[in-house]
Formats: C-alpha cells, structure tokens, sequence
C-alpha cells in the first residue's frame, strides 16, 4: 500500500474516532466527564505503584501525574505543565504505568482548546519531556516510537475535535448571515411593494380624479372630449390594476418579473394621461437613448410617474415638460412645471422619501426644489447593466 493511500486512512479513522468521542461526551455535562476520566486515571496509574510495594514518594508522584487532570479544563498548560514532570520522573524511576495516561489527556486538551502560541510551546515541552522520559532511563528504541504514537494520537484527535468545532462556529456564522440577508432582502422586498403601492395608486387615483372632475364640464359642450377623457380614466384604471397585479406578485410567494414592470417606453404614456387630465404635457430626449438596466429602467419611470402626480395634485399647473438625457454614463430624468402651488410636500408624505430611496438604491443622486416659473424634480441614473 502507498505511503499515501495509509495517511489518508489514518487521517479519516482520526476524524471518525473524533467525531465519535465527540459525540457521545457532549452527551454528558463536561464535570462529570472530566470527574469519571479523572478517577480512571489516577486507579491506571496509582495502582500499579501500590501493587509494586513503591515508596509513598512515588505514590505522591503518581498522583501528580493524575489528579490534576481534573481541572484540565480551566488551566490546560499548567496541568500539563504539573503532569507533564512528573510522569518523566516516574519514567526515570522506573515506576511510570503502561501508559502515560495524564499526558496523553493533557496534550489531547491543549491541542483541543488551547490558543496557537500555547499549543506550539506545549508540544515541544511534550516532545522535551518525551525524549527525558526515554532517554535517561536508556529506553529501548521501540519505547521511542510507542511513547511518540501514544502522544501524536491524542494531539491528532485534539487537533480533530478543534478543528470540527471551528467548523460547526464557521456554519453558525453563516447560517447566522444568511438569516439576516434573508431578513434583509425581505425588507427591501417590502420596501419595494411599498414605493410601488404608493406610487401606482397615487398616479392612478390622482389622474382619475382630475379627469373625473373635469369630463362633466365637456359634457354637454363636448361631447368627444368628455368621451375621451371618461375613455382616459378607464384606461388608467385598467393599467392601475395590471400594475398591481404585478407588484403583489410576490406576496402571493409568485417571483415578479422586473422585464414585467414599466421602464423607459412607458413614460410617453404617462405624459399622455396627463395630457388628457388637461395639462400642457410635453416629452423630449437630448442624445441618443442606450441600454439600461432594468432597476434603473423602472426607476425612471417611477420618477416622472410620481412627479407628475405632484404636479396634478399639488402644484395648480398649467403645464409640465418631460427631459430624459442620455449620456455614455447617465441618465438624466427632469420634470418640470409652471406651478403656482404648493412645493413642498405634505407632512408625513412618502413620495419625494421613496423618489429619493430609489434613485439612491441605484446609484444615483435626485434634487428638487423650485424653480423660476414653478417646480423641478432632476435624477441621475447611472446606465448600469442591461438586465
């Protein structure tokens, strides 16, 4: 068998034993483990030195060598540290047990739980004291390699048991960051449906109720611009549900489709309805129009959407102007009006705080404000990629 192929092995009954010890010792609480694995190791290496007729020295040394294990957990370093000299003066003697049991824990302990500096140190005071133990006894070669096997096992399931606890603490952290991603992305997700629900039912809501209060007076003195403007405010109803339909889709657990929403096209519509509500309405482009994404897309529509239902409700316009400017990096969305009205919103109005919060979400930057002759709301959009 290939020098390879027998680590390999050896390396995956490791994690195997590892993972087994692990398992059934986080069964119990850790005092109790450390009080049983105590007593077994000081009746394996204190008996021995009672059945041998030993001196109460080396009874005292055996102890040592043993009982400290108890509190392994709260000082790893200096129980070795105490167990450690001692099994190799018990070696020296001739009195160590078949095992040194109290070293192989506490090296398993130090390379289970100890910090890098303290582990690099433990193991060569670990391999000093291997080489004390075997060497001033005159050890036969044999000792050497079961002494270093006994002592790289515990270190190796140590390192093990480490490594599976960084691993568990590396999966809690994710799963940890995918909870808040996932938390994340469903408040932008609501945020989204919010901004859509205001801004489709205030446009739409608002264009209807201009047309409704202004198609009677047609009535009897026009009767095709009164049917006109009663065709107007059905279509726009039409196009408000359509729109909802969409935006809830992903309340009903359905994935909205952002190709399904209104982009760039669609703005001439809405220049249109306004129009019809009896605006001066106007759309013009400076520069030839290229590729956008379509959040970006969506947000342009959005901007002149909610800016025309500013001018209708708010601003006692006679007339509004449309401006998309393109560029090799920008878009450049303008609304401006003649208004005399109002310009600064309503308290606890979310219109201009979602124009803002979307044209932000994409990179972008909007200002608004008065102007000479009425009110001007400009963003600039980033191109971004065509979705």
């Amino acid at each position: 068998m290939r020098p390879f192929n027998v680590i390999t092995r050896a390396a995956g009954a490791v994690d195997d034993v590892t993972r087994r010890v692990t398992e059934r010792c986080e069964r119990f609480p850790p005092g109790v483990v450390d009080l049983v694995l105590t007593a077994v190791i000081t009746i394996a290496t204190v008996l021995p030195a009672v059945l041998a007729g030993q001196p109460w020295w080396v009874l005292g040394l055996s102890a040592m060598a043993s009982v400290p294990v108890l509190w392994r957990r709260r000082a790893p370093l200096t129980i070795f540290l105490v167990v450690g000299p001692a099994i190799t003066v018990l070696a020296c003697l001739h009195a160590m047990p078949e095992l040194p049991y109290g070293t192989v824990v506490c090296a398993y302990t130090i390379a289970a739980y100890s910090p890098p500096v303290r582990r690099r140190g433990a193991f060569l005071a670990g391999i000093v004291g291997i080489l004390l133990s075997l060497v001033i006894p005159d050890e036969s070669p044999d000792s050497y390699a079961y002494a270093a096997m006994s002592f790289l096992t515990a270190w190796a399931l140590g390192t093990g048991v480490r490594a599976r606890r960084a691993q568990i603490e590396m999966l809690e952290e994710r799963a940890r960051r995918l909870d808040e991603e996932r938390v994340a992305a469903l408040d932008r997700e609501r945020l989204r449906i919010a901004r859509d629900m205001h801004d489709i039912v205030t446009h739409s809501v608002g264009a209807m109720i201009v047309q409704a209060e202004t198609g009677p007076l047609f009535t009897g003195t026009d009767r095709a611009r009164a049917d006109d403007t009663f065709a107007s405010i059905a279509e726009t109803g039409r196009v408000a549900v359509q729109q909802l339909r969409r935006s809830l889709e992903t309340l009903r657990g359905e994935s909205a489709d952002p190709r399904h929403q209104p982009g760039i096209e669609a703005i001439a519509d809405l220049v249109e309805l306004s129009r019809r509500g009896g605006l001066a309405a106007s759309l013009d482009e400076h520069g030839p129009r290229r590729a956008v994404s379509d959040d970006v897309a969506v947000t342009a529509y959005r901007v002149v959407q909610e800016a025309l239902t500013n001018t209708s409700k708010h601003a006692r316009a006679t007339g509004v102007r449309v401006s998309l400017g393109w560029s090799d990096q920008l878009l450049t969305v303008r609304v401006s009006d003649d208004g005399t009205g109002p310009v600064h919103p309503k308290p606890g109005g979310y219109g201009l705080l979602g124009m803002r919060e979307r044209v932000t979400g994409n990179g972008g930057t909007l200002r608004h404000g008065p102007s000479g002759n009425g009110f001007d709301v400009a963003a600039e959009l980033p191109l971004g990629q065509r979705g």
